[in-house]
């Protein structure tokens, strides 16, 4: 009777075993290939002390050996010595967890980038670089506030500065 009880427990161990090590496949679905899917995501960048950046995603999922993030809905605030400067939204992203470098970029609707002094930057595609603290792209671009609306393609901002250039075929408005 032990031995058949023994034999019962075994059976009962390995069974559940195999099923509770191999994933579903609705959980590989939602990961992909990820190492780690992430609901309400944040990523904070500091140096001395002092918040340099926040990333928030609604979703993330983590590929450690790439070390990224692949973000979806994500807000993005920009700090400056004065507090923040700049805030931006997009429906996706990638964030290089090793180098803090970002990429943006919108599908349907182009980013809108909200800048402290009343200027709104929009674009389809942006790319911070964190050594540099600057955001840029190749793609065409708007920016609009206090009676002027610049357009062109290309644009590089530099946040410390707080440069902001369109790079090419620039056109300038006036407005009211």
């Amino acid at each position: 009777m032990t031995g058949v009880l023994a034999s019962f427990l075994l059976y009962l161990l390995a069974t559940k075993v195999e099923t509770a090590s191999s994933p579903s496949a609705s959980t590989q679905a939602v990961l992909g290939t990820s190492d780690a899917g992430i609901d309400q995501f944040k990523f904070t960048q500091a140096r001395a002390g002092a918040v340099q950046w926040e990333v928030r995603a609604q979703r993330a999922r983590v590929f450690e050996a790439d070390k990224r993030a692949a973000l979806e809905a994500v807000e993005v605030t920009l700090y400056g010595a004065k507090g923040w400067e700049m805030k931006l939204t997009g429906e996706e992203g990638t964030v290089n967890l090793a180098t803090k470098d970002f990429v943006l970029a919108n599908r349907v609707e182009p980013i809108v980038v909200q800048l402290e002094g009343g200027y709104t930057v929009v674009s389809n595609h942006l790319t911070w670089t964190d050594a540099r603290r600057t955001i840029t792209t190749a793609d065409p671009v708007t920016i609009s506030g206090h009676g002027l609306k610049v357009s062109g393609r290309g644009f590089k901002g530099i946040l410390d500065a707080e440069e902001f250039q369109v790079l090419e075929h620039v056109r300038v408005d006036l407005v009211q």
